[in-house]
């Protein structure tokens, strides 16, 4: 069994409670980050910890903890884990208990959830997956809350139609993230994705600096309409990585394989990470 953290305890994962009366359970408000490890070492943690805190600050959640007491905390959990192999680390901030139900009182509760890291299929990186576009917009898209109904409502809608992932549309008809991820698309030498209204993905930042001597980084909105002229693209995430796409929607991209320059994407992420895991990466 799991050891997570909750408001300052270690407890077994079937004790890892919170109140009834908590916002986050009644009205949905709160934040919360997710990250990875590579050889047990959790991936960006401070950045991850920093977008957390830039989340709360944007929807008015107090938090009571700092960045560095919320780093050593994960590291405690993903020590009270021996067991994992690799984890996946789930890192909530509550909303807090509210006299009326809807006002923060800046009580939250601090939850750090350790579980075991799980493979996703194999052929979503050597065949490629399908993605769809659905027609919704995010509040206050820079924000991880705990807020995730379009998420959710997209994804049964991707997953009915054998699509992977869903990325939002707005009413301009421009392509901006995907419901746990971030779009990136090749035309010709040049790697382009959404500059804003998305969240700042970690594994995003680190794709773009990996790739800013290699190819030409163009940050602009993308039209949906403009996929047919794409000849690759791929998404990225903490638990996903480097997945890339084939079909968007009815749409086939490029030759319906994933793309050489995908690939090595995919490779100089792969070869970053091992190095990130082994130390060698500060």
């Amino acid at each position: 069994m799991d050891t997570y953290y909750v408001d300052g305890k270690f407890v077994e994962e079937d004790a890892a409670l919170i109140s009834a009366k908590d916002i986050t359970v009644l009205r949905g408000f709160g934040v919360f980050d997710f990250l990875i490890t590579y050889n047990k070492r959790p991936f960006f943690i401070k950045e991850h910890v920093a977008r957390l805190e830039n989340s709360a600050r944007q929807i008015g959640l107090t938090l009571q903890h700092s960045n560095a007491d919320i780093c050593d905390i994960v590291v405690q959990t993903i020590e009270k884990n021996p067991h994992h192999t690799e984890s996946n680390i789930r890192i909530v901030y509550t909303g807090g208990i509210s006299p009326d139900g809807v006002t923060p009182q800046g009580n939250g509760i601090l939850m750090v959830m350790v579980t075991p890291k799980h493979e996703l299929p194999a052929w979503w990186y050597t065949k490629g997956v399908k993605i769809i576009t659905i027609d919704i917009e995010r509040f206050i898209p820079t924000s991880k809350s705990t807020n995730y109904l379009s998420a959710v409502f997209a994804q049964q809608k991707a997953h009915k139609t054998g699509a992977v992932e869903a990325i939002y549309k707005d009413r301009e008809n421009r392509l901006l993230e995907g419901t746990t991820t971030n779009i990136f698309c090749f035309k010709g030498n040049t790697l382009i994705t959404p500059p804003d209204d998305i969240l700042p993905g970690i594994t995003r930042n680190v794709v773009m600096n990996l790739t800013k001597d290699q190819y030409t980084l163009e940050l602009r909105h993308l039209a949906a309409d403009e996929l047919n002229q794409m000849d690759e693209i791929f998404i990225t995430a903490s638990n996903k990585e480097i997945v890339p796409v084939i079909q968007v929607d009815d749409l086939f991209i490029g030759n319906g394989k994933p793309g050489d320059k995908t690939r090595h994407v995919m490779e100089l992420f792969k070869n970053y990470t091992h190095a990130y895991g082994q130390g060698n990466i500060a």
